[in-house]
């Protein structure tokens, strides 16, 4: 196992490059599904490894619940710095878990409060609440009674603050947030970085890039690339955004500015994989290259640990 057990942690750096290249020169859909799945690889890679690290740390310690068999020292001989990396897993192990734990149970109250505030409500996609704060965001649909569709929410206040056109781009960038099921890219982008902070850049990313996702699908419903701009910008001045940063909103999260200004220019092209001759195609091999070196590695030490785990375990 050796050092390799170590590589996942830091192998998130390689995935850098294409979190800062693929807003520029990727398709949006295409840097969402990108980002989010290397994101999800290296933070399951890391994981796996704290894990292992975990077990080596967890043998060291007295009255531990383990078999004796695995506190020999081939066990910990498999691991470099045994005694500081091994004991340093076990609370690292515990925080990620929390707070992995924390961010899904309080996107799952959010979504529930939601639903709960929008029962008595006729059960139409677009839910208009008389409220003086101007906000807008996509609801996802629940397994509930009740809540099986998606909705899109927004206050008059905001409605107000918009001329016609501009509101049907909003309803159409929620819907596309919707039926492309963003909440699950942004939520997995945000379990990732809580499983390796290392991980944040591309939770950055992925955020932006499921804003610009919908803003183009929002040019081609209402034909007006320019009027989805307008919205933006004029919901963005008002806005306060989403419930929570795994629902998407329509003015946020996402830098407004830049939005807006890929808005105003040209639509991105369709290609879905650049070339390998270009800064972006190297930096998305890059990150292909250590998306696939950490999960070698991972598990690579995974199957030693078990091995050695294996035999130091009497039948």
């Amino acid at each position: 196992m050796g050092v390799f057990v170590f590589l996942p942690l830091v192998l998130p750096l390689t995935a850098w490059p294409v979190a800062r290249l693929a807003a520029q020169h990727l398709h949006p859909r295409t840097a969402t599904r990108l980002l989010t799945g290397v994101a999800a690889a290296m933070a399951a890679c890391s994981t796996l490894c704290l894990a292992l690290l975990m077990v080596v740390g967890t043998a060291q310690l007295p009255g531990n619940p383990l078999p004796d068999g695995w506190s020999d020292p081939e066990v910990r001989a498999a691991v470099p710095f045994d005694e500081i990396a091994g004991k340093a897993a076990i609370p690292t192990l515990l925080v990620v878990l929390a707070v992995c734990a924390r961010a899904l149970w309080r996107h799952g109250r959010v979504r529930r409060r939601a639903h709960r505030a929008l029962a008595g409500l006729p059960g139409t996609e677009v839910v208009v609440l008389p409220d003086d704060v101007p906000y807008a965001y996509a609801l996802p649909g629940g397994r509930l009674p009740g809540r099986g569709r998606g909705r899109v929410v927004v206050t008059s206040a905001l409605l107000d603050c918009l001329e016609p056109a501009e509101r049907r781009a909003l309803f159409a960038h929620e819907r596309a947030h919707l039926a492309a099921r963003h909440h699950r890219f942004l939520l997995t982008v945000q379990l990732a970085s809580h499983a390796n902070p290392l991980l944040r850049p591309l939770r950055t990313a992925v955020t932006y890039a499921a804003e610009r996702w919908a803003d183009e699908e929002a040019a081609q419903a209402v034909g007006s690339r320019r009027t989805v701009a307008r919205a933006i910008g004029k919901a963005a001045l008002v806005s306060r955004g989403a419930p929570a940063l795994t629902l998407a909103g329509f003015a946020a999260p996402g830098p407004v500015p830049r939005r807006v200004a890929a808005l105003l220019g040209p639509a991105p092209a369709g290609r879905d994989w650049p070339s390998v001759f270009t800064a972006m195609g190297l930096a998305a091999w890059g990150a292909a290259a250590g998306t696939v070196a950490s999960a070698m590695s991972s598990a690579n030490s995974a199957v030693t640990m078990l091995v050695i785990l294996h035999a130091a375990t009497p039948l």
